[in-house]
């Protein structure tokens, strides 16, 4: 015979009375209907800033595909033998910038709007490499001032003041920068760089450089009008083979844009640095959104699976 639990409880009158155990019963908690782990603030947060950032880079390739089309139908041909070629393509190099924008960002958003594992592991995976990779070039620029500095005033300054004419888009991109910077040249010789260009080079002899605008400077260079009238595209003719930097002066601007955006950095310092943290805050806050974001569909799918 099974002998069977008997639990001994005492009463009033110090009697004991013998009653059988309880059964324990293990019961599950209930899960209210229509309850998820997943937030809905999180999801269409993330849904709306990188549908604003794919809408941004559909707009950047679509003006470089038209770029790059306008250049192939006027005949220009596709130099990109180096990578300095590449970044003085302005229709190319805004191809490359809006298809990895747009591909990023696409995943981003289908990722966030389907609650897709895949999408959201690229895009969570893609941000983390761009991050890092601003971070190991701000760490590079710190630690080797120097040759950072060697490199913007030797081998990049003389490579965009040779492709001056070679590309009118980067043409029209140069004159923008020295005429809102109000700088001349690219290195801290300034306005002499132009000699390196062999449409302005100051030659000795002038059978050498039989270019028109030779010694001289592209009109950005000279001193904005103050009442908006026309340019004098010929204002910077036979600068370079003036005497006196006072009557240099007087016609063009004679400092080179590197050190000039350098000096309008370190015045400007709290404000570059709070927009340059903020921009890295802002990464770090999708990253945190999307990997948020995965958690909760992990728990969900978990949820799924009990029930």
């Amino acid at each position: 015979m099974a002998q069977r639990d008997y639990y001994y409880q005492e009463g009033r009158q110090g009697s004991a009375a013998i009653t059988p155990a309880q059964p324990r019963s293990s019961r599950r908690r209930r899960i209210p209907s229509g309850f998820t782990y997943i937030s809905g603030c999180v999801k269409y947060t993330m849904f709306f800033f990188n549908f604003l950032f794919w809408l941004s880079g559909l707009l950047l390739l679509g003006v470089g595909v038209y770029a790059a089309l306008d250049k192939w139908s006027s005949g220009e041909a596709f130099k990109l033998h180096t990578i300095f070629d590449v970044m003085f393509n302005i229709g190319f190099l805004l191809i490359i910038i809006g298809g990895i924008v747009f591909l990023v960002s696409f995943a981003g958003c289908i990722g966030a709007l389907r609650e897709n594992m895949c999408l959201l592991r690229f895009y969570s995976l893609c941000l983390l490499i761009f991050f890092l990779a601003e971070m190991t070039l701000l760490a590079l620029s710190f630690i080797y001032p120097n040759k950072l500095t060697e490199f913007l005033e030797t081998e990049l300054s003389d490579k965009l003041i040779q492709s001056y004419r070679d590309d009118l888009d980067f043409q029209n991109l140069i004159d923008l920068v020295q005429q809102d910077f109000e700088c001349c040249g690219i290195s801290s010789e300034g306005y002499r760089d132009w000699s390196k260009n062999e449409y302005f080079n100051c030659t000795d002899r002038k059978e050498d450089n039989p270019s028109v605008e030779r010694c001289g400077v592209p009109y950005s260079c000279c001193h904005a009008q103050p009442d908006g009238s026309l340019v004098n595209l010929m204002c910077g003719f036979e600068v370079q083979s003036l005497k006196e930097e006072v009557d240099v002066l007087m016609k063009i601007n004679m400092r080179g844009c590197i050190p000039t955006i350098q000096t309008l950095i370190e015045n400007n310092l709290y404000t570059v640095g709070g927009v340059a943290i903020g921009i890295a805050l802002s990464q770090l806050l999708v990253i945190w959104l999307s990997r948020t974001l995965e958690g909760q569909i992990e728990s969900q799918k978990s949820l799924w699976n009990v029930h």
